[in-house]
């Protein structure tokens, strides 16, 4: 079976290489929508023109070992099991995160931690944006899953440590220490997704090579704010340990492994509620004024931000 779809301007080629697959294929197309536009909606736009989506089936359920590529336009190749129900369809991140990774340009294989890190982090967010996924459900992972980024002994920083956790979870702290500083510099009016979609904007997807220096200097240019800079600087090379635990503390989030609450009156919990919504609702924010009034006077300068981390000798 072969189909399109529009998103935007963006067409979405879809092709299922077995036409005996029982799945209805209104199941499969919604779940290729769902995915494409919550990407659109973090991204402001479908990262690329057009995409072809290779469906693969296997005997049984769920979706499994999905793979981006940039020739060709984009593609991915994703395996998806002959008995999915439309429940797991509505519950699969797979998806999302490979098209997140049309967002991006490629960089070298020692950088593959950003690539990995980006749409791991950004996939639950976009998917919230859309009503997908719920904010809840992603801060409680955040917390049970991000401590896996954190350095082991003998690392050597993000650059030359490629364990699973330092590529996925160390390139998603990354990305959350960053989205949190250009909120709090910016006083919550620009976020991570400003500077990616300035990279996007500048045409920095999937289907180019880019260096990574000229990619985070051009997201900092779009937030205003020099962070990814810095703070790729003191990462890349070096272990560094974040104090989790503060971090939590100051975004108001509490969780006991199963469920979150959140503390509405923590220092950083209108930065927390802002970056999950679509666009930026911290002026509508009833707390966004006690958020002003607690870092004025230091939205040039990253004393806090660098409490959280310390450097770890091997």
């Amino acid at each position: 079976m072969t189909s399109s779809m529009l998103i935007g301007n963006a067409r979405i080629d879809i092709r299922i290489e077995d036409n005996t697959i029982r799945i209805p294929a209104k199941d499969i197309l919604h779940w290729v929508k769902s995915a494409a536009e919550s990407v659109a909606a973090y991204y402001g736009r479908f990262p690329v023109p057009q995409v072809l989506i290779r469906i693969t089936p296997f005997k049984g359920s769920g979706v499994h070992n999905g793979v981006t590529f940039g020739d060709r336009g984009g593609r991915i190749l994703i395996r998806v099991g002959d008995k999915t129900s439309p429940s797991e369809f509505a519950s699969d991140w797979m998806l999302t995160h490979e098209m997140v990774h049309l967002a991006f340009p490629s960089v070298e294989d020692k950088y593959h931690w950003i690539e990995e890190g980006i749409a791991t982090y950004v996939e639950p967010i976009a998917r919230i944006q859309t009503g997908n996924f719920k904010a809840e459900e992603m801060w409680r992972d955040l917390v049970r899953d991000m401590p896996q980024g954190l350095p082991q002994p003998g690392d050597r920083g993000l650059d030359h440590t490629h364990t699973w956790g330092r590529t996925y979870w160390g390139g998603a702290l990354f990305c959350l220490l960053a989205d949190v500083e250009i909120r709090r510099q910016t006083n919550n009016e620009k976020g991570l997704e400003h500077a990616l979609r300035g990279i996007l904007e500048a045409g920095g997807d999937i289907r180019k090579k880019w260096n990574l220096e000229d990619v985070l200097r051009v997201g900092d240019r779009s937030v205003g704010v020099n962070i990814l800079e810095p703070l790729y600087e003191r990462m890349k090379d070096n272990p560094v340990a974040v104090d989790l635990e503060r971090l939590w503390m100051q975004l108001g989030v509490q969780s006991d492994g199963t469920s979150v609450r959140f503390d509405d009156n923590a220092t950083l919990a209108a930065v927390r509620r802002a970056i999950t919504v679509r666009e930026s609702a911290a002026a509508q924010d009833p707390s966004f004024l006690k958020f002003l009034a607690v870092f004025a006077g230091r939205a040039a300068d990253l004393r806090d931000w660098r409490r959280l981390m310390n450097r770890n000798s091997e």
